[in-house]
């Protein structure tokens, strides 16, 4: 499919690109030609057409409107440009729209590039596609004539597209018809009977290039060099699963340290959980043994508790949080002290005995 493209080409410049600079070319209506980076169906563009009397070998640089609009439309019928701006090539000769200007009203559409879009979930991602060494792209067309109600007789074309090259089909699965050379061109324009089938195929050569621009030509107003400049995309690949995941991650990073924060208003008291659990898990560990062990287990312990009685000296919004488990170990210490108190009082009362 083709539906955007760009000619910003001189009047001059149109029949060069088309090859026919050594046959004579008269102009017609290109007065209402306006060169633009954004060209949509129906806009003015110029045309390389044979003369009607076709003997006489001339051709006619002719300002068309871009969108087919048949001779055969009821004149008082608002015409529909964006109905008929391409025609399939596999079935040109079969639409009666299409197949009755095979004979005689084939005609050539030189731009500079044009435009197609990516599809990607709901977004669309258009590319620029051109030539490498910067040469006008010709393309096969074909063209009618309509009379409507004011009796002004209108031009219009379409045109002629083909299934996509194996270089772009990742982008679309369509694009113009493209003739790269002088006889292509002279097959399109010239040839008669069906031999002009030929040259109705894809693009293959490898100078054509391509490269994302801006979304915001997807707009026809949107007009002017912005719309050809590269920008960057985002490397393909992260499913809209992977991206509800990595979502998902960065929230519990940013909640998880404002729960802290609002508790201990200090980042520093986060390590005083685990030790205090690694102390609760110990005295439960001290309750199951024999009193001997617990003694010695008790022993170990108290290096960790006056370290975790220091660390929390420093940290006093931490206690405001920790009352409660900051209390277990004072009272642990102090049936620590009250069992060797009486100890020695046991010892001294059979003594006196």
């Amino acid at each position: 499919m083709c539906g955007r493209t760009r000619c910003t080409l001189r009047s001059d410049d149109v029949p060069r690109a088309c090859h026919r600079s050594d046959t004579p070319t008269r102009a017609l209506h290109m007065d209402r030609y306006r060169p633009a980076y954004n060209v949509s169906p129906g806009s003015n563009m110029p045309v390389v057409r044979r003369e009607d009397a076709s003997d006489n070998g001339g051709y006619v640089l002719h300002c068309m409107k871009w969108g087919l609009i048949p001779s055969f439309t009821k004149k008082t019928e608002k015409p529909d440009h964006y109905k008929m701006f391409n025609a399939r090539s596999e079935s040109i000769d079969e639409k009666a729209s299409f197949r009755r200007l095979l004979p005689k009203s084939r005609c050539l559409v030189a731009v500079e590039g044009f435009y197609e879009w990516k599809k990607d979930g709901s977004k669309k991602q258009p590319y620029y596609i051109h030539f490498k060494d910067g040469r006008p792209l010709v393309f096969a067309a074909l063209y009618d004539s309509w009379q409507y109600s004011e009796g002004e007789t209108l031009y219009t074309f379409t045109i002629v597209t083909t299934s996509s090259s194996s270089a772009l089909q990742w982008l679309h699965d369509r694009m113009p018809v493209i003739l790269g050379s002088k006889e292509s061109t002279d097959t399109w324009l010239s040839s008669s009977g069906s031999s002009f089938k030929s040259v109705m195929k894809p693009y293959e050569e490898s100078d054509l290039v391509w490269y994302p621009v801006t979304p915001a030509m997807g707009k026809s107003s949107f007009d002017g060099p912005e719309c050809i400049k590269q920008i960057q995309v985002k490397a393909e690949g992260n499913t809209s699963i992977s991206m509800f995941f990595s979502k998902k991650g960065a929230e519990r990073k940013d909640t998880k340290p404002e729960q802290k924060l609002s508790c201990h208003e200090s980042v520093k008291t986060e390590p005083t959980e685990d030790l205090i659990e690694g102390a609760k898990t110990d005295e439960v560990d001290n309750d199951l043994k024999f009193s001997g062990s617990s003694h010695s287990k008790n022993a170990s312990m108290l290096p960790i508790k006056r370290e975790y009685e220091t660390f929390s000296a420093d940290s006093k919004p931490a206690l405001a949080c920790h009352d409660q488990i900051s209390s277990t170990p004072a009272k642990k210490k102090e049936k620590t002290k009250s069992a060797d108190d009486k100890q020695p009082t046991l010892f001294s009362f059979f003594g006196k005995k």
